[in-house]
């Protein structure tokens, strides 16, 4: 019996030893190479895992990068798109207007033309030369407004309009208390506008109410200020009856 014990222990030794790891070089059991091996796999397992954290950095800053040019790109087109616009409008007021100082400039001589027809006599009878002459001068000043609004120069209506300093440059009161004050009742010079820009102010003489009648509106307001005090006072003095 306790030689079949014995035989028993050394197979079970024999197997607790199997169970261990096996070197290929020594090809002993449980020696330093085997844990050696074990250490390297590990490292090698770190290094990999390292290798694949920096390659998701890496492609996470290539995105990065990419959505930063993405950017700078939408934000030079718009900037590209408003220079053009920018440029167009700028041509467009460049054709409109580029002439703008030689329609000033001709506006003197319309104004001229139309004061010396404006003062020739209606009734008095002209020779038929004189007569010739002035329609042929009519004639120029239709044909000299015809192409000042061709190109864009309107003249501004100012009679029996409210004074607009955007357009008018008032030059006179004129006492009129027919119509409301700060109206245009004269005109001294026309204006013009080219393509809804000012091109020259209309010179004109505004209306004001004479003294007299502002003395009688404010008499008027006056009374009406007594009349309503009058009244409150009324109101209260009966108010105060029926209390007692």
């Amino acid at each position: 019996m306790n030689q079949k014990e014995e035989k028993d222990q050394n197979q079970n030794t024999n197997n607790d030893n199997s169970s261990e790891p096996t070197c290929s070089i020594c090809e002993g059991q449980g020696c330093e190479c085997a844990q050696s091996d074990d250490n390297q796999n590990k490292i090698n397992k770190e290094e990999d895992q390292n290798l694949v954290d920096s390659d998701n950095n890496e492609e996470d800053k290539l995105k990065e990068e990419i959505e930063i040019l993405k950017e700078e790109k939408i934000r030079l087109l718009a900037e590209m798109e408003n220079l053009r616009k920018r440029f167009e409008r700028e041509k467009v007021e460049t054709i409109k207007f580029g002439s703008i100082n030689l329609a000033r400039d001709i506006l003197s001589p319309g104004d001229n033309l139309e004061r010396a027809l404006n003062a020739l006599p209606e009734d008095e009878n002209h020779p038929e030369s004189i007569k010739n002459l002035i329609d042929g001068l009519k004639m120029v000043l239709k044909e000299y407004k015809s192409t000042l609004e061709k190109h864009g120069v309107k003249k501004i209506e100012t009679l029996n309009q409210k004074f607009d300093h955007n357009f008018h440059q008032a030059m006179m009161e004129v006492e009129n208390n027919d119509v409301e004050e700060g109206t245009v009742v004269q005109e001294v010079q026309s204006g013009y506008t080219m393509h809804d820009r000012l091109l020259r102010a209309a010179m004109v003489g505004v209306s004001k109410k004479s003294v007299a009648k502002t003395e009688e509106t404010k008499e008027e307001k006056e009374e009406e200020i007594l009349k309503m005090r009058v009244k409150k006072s009324n109101k209260s003095r009966k108010l105060l009856v029926f209390l007692i």
